[in-house]
């Protein structure tokens, strides 16, 4: 596994994160998940600003490549994983990125999976914003899986317990988090 303290630019990231997106409050709030916390991390306002936005896609990309894992496309459930999808792909000339809907539109192409088509024998890194029980990485996880295409690695900007390494673990894929609860000195939720 990459140390990623030898990815560049990491620990600037980090400050981005904690000083942009980490809010702290009196009382607990409830997350996506349902689980509560004091700690909110609003990723896309914290990395609204593009310089932000793109430092994390560089970090997010250069934790893939530290740990030699080759794909093709790039994605995740949609609001997430959008911004990243679209910024990593926007690295590399030669690679795609897509989104996963939560449910299908109703007309025209009527596709769960928007964006590059997968198939069988494309090589997927699924991406997510924030992780706490890891219920939307999975899903997208699934629904990347019904396309017939391979994921071969999940990358997300911050986990905020632990029960997205055990499902990834369980299915073989490597699970990479740039950031941990520990890493913002914050208390894990959702069965961390």
């Amino acid at each position: 596994m990459t140390d990623t303290d030898t990815i560049p630019d990491r620990a600037r990231l980090l400050d981005v994160v904690r000083s942009k997106a980490l809010r702290q409050f009196d009382e607990p709030r409830r997350l996506a998940s349902g689980e509560m916390s004091r700690d909110f991390i609003d990723a896309k306002a914290g990395l609204s600003r593009g310089e932000d936005l793109r430092l994390a896609c560089e970090v997010m990309d250069a934790t893939v490549a530290g740990e030699g894992i080759g794909w093709e496309a790039v994605g995740g459930l949609t609001m997430g994983a959008d911004q990243f999808a679209h910024g990593i792909a926007l690295l590399h000339d030669d690679r795609e990125w897509f989104v996963v809907r939560k449910q299908p539109k109703g007309r025209g192409t009527d596709q769960l999976v928007e964006g590059a088509a997968l198939r069988e024998g494309t090589r997927v890194v699924l991406v997510d914003d924030i992780v706490t029980t890891g219920g939307s990485i999975q899903v997208a996880h699934q629904r990347v899986l019904d396309t017939g295409a391979t994921v071969v690695a999940a990358v997300t900007l911050v986990d905020r317990g632990d029960a997205a390494a055990v499902y990834f673990t369980r299915h073989g894929v490597p699970y990479l988090p740039v950031f941990t609860y520990t890493d913002l000195g914050i208390a894990p939720v959702g069965g961390g």
